[in-house]
């Protein structure tokens, strides 16, 4: 398979406006860039100086300024989303995209205590249990049956959604994960895609053990975001069939626009 390229873009300063994502989106795509991808936070607790852009808005700025990347959000943490919300706005993208929208997911970080000074579930294993339970309600509410769910988090009671995504059988999802720990890889093999952090060659450990619990890898994407193409060939050796530029978190417009017009190395 060929790897395919893709910016990755905070949206942190002057990228916290949705017009200047979906500029520099177009931008990308112009340059040859297959996807846009964005860093999705609600706030940099530890950096109150800093403006912070709403990721989904800026998805959809991204989604109406383009025509043939795919995009979405590297990851949206699950936890602190209600996932009938999550469900409604990833198929209204897909819409507005025609069918170009990946949903990545993950547990987040409160590194920077943006849980848990917001009053968010903190705990990882607290969020990775919302995240395991928030997807199975999102999938199932993307089908377009009536849905029941009664678990700890979430309870739908024979709720129906319609419209359907575009596309078929679902939006890709794509799972983050750090280490060759087992959940986090059950629930990558469940998924359509790879979002790791981790070298090439505890890469290759994660693919083995995900491709096990798959029976193979095919049509499984793996993205790596990076700062600079130094590993590429390693990581594409590896198994990764995307490969992202990664921008600086307080990147300017300008700064952004002179890298994706380069286009992709």
């Amino acid at each position: 398979m060929r790897l395919r390229h893709g910016v990755y873009l905070p949206p942190f300063g002057e990228l916290a406006d949705p017009r200047v994502l979906a500029e520099i989106a177009a931008e990308a795509e112009a340059a040859g860039f297959d996807g846009v991808f964005v860093w999705d936070h609600v706030a940099r607790p530890h950096e109150p100086d800093l403006a912070v852009g709403d990721a989904w808005i800026g998805l959809a700025a991204i989604a109406a300024a383009t025509t043939r990347v795919v995009f979405g959000p590297r990851i949206t943490p699950l936890s602190r989303r209600r996932p009938q919300d999550v469900a409604r706005e990833t198929v209204a993208l897909d819409l507005l995209s025609n069918g170009r929208l990946v949903l990545g997911v993950g547990l987040g970080s409160d590194a920077t205590g943006e849980f848990s000074l917001l009053g968010e579930v903190s705990a990882p294993r607290d969020r990775a249990k919302r995240l395991d339970e928030a997807l199975t309600v999102i999938t199932a509410l993307w089908s377009g049956e009536v849905v029941h769910h009664d678990g700890p988090a979430y309870r739908v009671d024979g709720v129906r959604f319609l419209p359907r995504p575009v596309q078929r059988p679902r939006i890709p999802i794509w799972v983050a994960a750090q280490s060759v720990r087992q959940a986090p890889l059950r629930r990558a093999a469940r998924s359509d895609g790879l979002c790791p952090e981790a070298s090439p060659s505890e890469l290759v450990d994660m693919l083995a053990i995900i491709a096990e619990h798959r029976g193979d890898l095919n049509g499984f994407e793996v993205v790596i975001a990076a700062p600079t193409d130094r590993d590429r060939d390693a990581y594409e050796k590896a198994g990764a069939t995307w490969w992202l530029a990664e921008l600086p978190m307080r990147c300017t417009k300008a700064e952004a626009i002179t890298r994706v017009r380069r286009g992709p190395s």
